[in-house]
């Protein structure tokens, strides 16, 4: 179709941009937040009680933001991460030889990565169990048990782990994280993590519009002390009609971007 865009590896860079490109709150594949607020966002207002419902957004932050730096690395820890070669930071290397599992085999970005460092618009619903996220990116689903359960004493590891949460007060949900895939990357400069990764959110919903975000992870195999990674990260409401844009990253895409992008680079 005439003027579409599709998300690809190639493209990606685009979507780095402001959404001033796209104009604001497109009726279809609305790529994130416009600059302006909207009605909606301005309109003040208490927050809920123990409801999280909403499309969200952190705009640039969201994908940009650094954090914290991490700790010092274990001796695992810098063996594992002597093997990631990054497009991005201090592990940076040439395109030819980055090995990110994401951009060059289209691997799921995974948890907790998705929220550190590819947090696009987030949908979040409750059901009477649980509580649901559905992630732009990846068109990814996860769902974080609220029903009592206690997490899996050795559990297979999965690409977005097992998460059980709990309301802390009316406003506030804490999420617990674990049993990750240790083949997913922390962030995209290519921090590691081992299948010891304990992850904590915080989801502090200040007012009707606004959501903060914390997140502290402790991974003693690979890290010497728990870090904040992310520290009220604020999350704003978006207009509920919002049609989100599709990004699903897949083999064929990572193997046209290794063809167009990285082969030609040797």
């Amino acid at each position: 179709m005439a003027g579409a865009f599709r998300f690809s590896f190639i493209a990606a860079a685009v979507l780095m941009l402001s959404a001033e490109s796209f104009g604001q709150y497109q009726p279809w594949n609305n790529p994130g937040r416009a600059p302006a607020a909207s009605p909606q966002e301005t309109a003040s207002g208490p927050a809920p009680r123990r409801d999280l419902t909403g499309i969200w957004d952190a705009g640039n932050a969201g994908i940009n933001g650094t954090g914290y730096p991490t700790p010092p690395l274990t001796p695992w820890g810098e063996e594992v991460g002597k093997t990631h070669k990054s497009g991005n930071g201090i592990r940076m290397v040439p395109m030819a030889e980055v090995n990110d599992p994401l951009s060059t085999t289209g691997d799921p970005t995974g948890f907790p990565r998705i929220i550190l460092y590819e947090l696009r618009p987030v949908q979040i619903l409750h059901t009477p169990e649980s509580v649901l996220m559905l992630y732009m990116f990846e068109k990814r689903w996860r769902v974080i048990w609220t029903d009592g359960r206690q997490l899996p004493k050795d559990p297979d590891p999965r690409w977005y782990g097992y998460s059980v949460g709990h309301w802390e007060d009316d406003y506030t949900l804490v999420v617990e994280t674990i049993g990750t895939d240790d083949r997913t990357w922390l962030d995209n400069a290519g921090d590691p993590h081992s299948d010891q990764l304990r992850v904590v959110e915080r989801y502090h919903r200040l007012n009707q519009t606004t959501l903060e975000l914390s997140v502290t992870l402790d991974d003693p195999k690979t890290y010497t002390k728990p870090w904040t990674a992310r520290d009220k990260l604020p999350l704003r409401l978006i207009p509920p009609g919002t049609d989100l844009m599709e990004m699903i990253p897949s083999a064929t895409e990572a193997a046209a971007y290794r063809k167009s992008m990285a082969e030609p680079s040797k």
